[in-house]
């Protein structure tokens, strides 16, 4: 017996279920149990004949759960984009103004992170239009949770970009000593920092990071947005970069 692909495929899902309903009513079995032997023996025959069906079938499936996420992920996004890319406790580097966006939720003890940091600032640097938004997202541990509560706590002697960038290009992990060290290399009141990290605009801040990244569906890092686009993972600044000009090629960005 000679199938086509489709109807292949249309066969698996029918002998799969071996009912179908109607109307809504009680579904009711379409092939006597001889029938569906057969036809069990007619797909393994084929398949085994022609093993690609299956593997394109599989990738089929993932590019279509792939589609899906996307399209998920950008509803979520939408739905959260006055807070996303316009709150006040999201701190902005580059062009306050620029007609595109791109945040990036991290933590300091992130090695995808800080190998990032290169390409976040290259891009940043190399174009005039681009408004860098940072969240604090520390979910690796004690360490993350201090080194982000001192960077926001920070923002009130007006040193986090430097005291950012410093805890990104540490080696190792940061945990309080070295958080504290590296604050007073950069020039920060350590005393004042202490009692700063205890305001409760601090916790609000990591937060409403925590809840974005919830609402959104992020449950890494790095991960990167841009526009309505969710980037998870260290995808290089040439990947980056071809994701902030496909959004300028495409009208600009509608919701940051």
């Amino acid at each position: 017996m000679n199938l086509s692909r489709n109807w292949l495929f249309a066969a698996i899902l029918i002998v799969a279920s071996g009912f179908v309903g109607a109307a809504g009513n009680a579904a009711e079995p379409v092939f006597s149990e001889e029938q569906k032997q057969e036809m069990h023996k007619i797909i393994r025959d084929y398949l085994v004949t022609n093993p690609d069906v299956l593997r394109e079938a599989f990738e089929a499936l993932e590019q279509q759960q792939q589609t899906a996420q996307k399209e998920e992920s950008r509803g979520r996004i939408k739905e959260n984009a006055e807070v996303l890319f316009r709150s006040e406790r999201g701190y902005v580097y580059g062009n306050a103004d620029g007609n595109v966006t791109m945040v990036e939720f991290f933590d300091y003890n992130c090695g995808y992170c800080k190998r990032s940091l290169e390409d976040v600032m290259t891009l940043v640097d190399t174009d005039d239009n681009l408004k860098l938004v940072l969240k604090e997202f520390p979910i690796l541990g004690p360490g993350s949770l201090y080194a982000a509560r001192a960077a926001i706590a920070s923002k009130m002697q007006g040193k986090y970009w430097e005291f950012h960038l410093a805890l990104m290009q540490s080696q190792g992990a940061v945990d309080e000593t070295i958080v504290l060290k590296i604050a007073q290399e950069v020039g920060l009141d350590v005393d004042k920092l202490k009692a700063d990290m205890e305001d409760p605009e601090v916790s609000a801040t990591i937060n409403e990071s925590m809840e974005l990244a919830n609402a959104i569906g992020i449950n890494g890092t790095p991960a990167f947005i841009i526009a309505d686009t969710l980037i998870p993972g260290a995808l290089g600044v040439e990947g980056l970069r071809a994701q902030i000009t496909e959004v300028r090629e495409g009208g600009g960005c509608a919701v940051c």
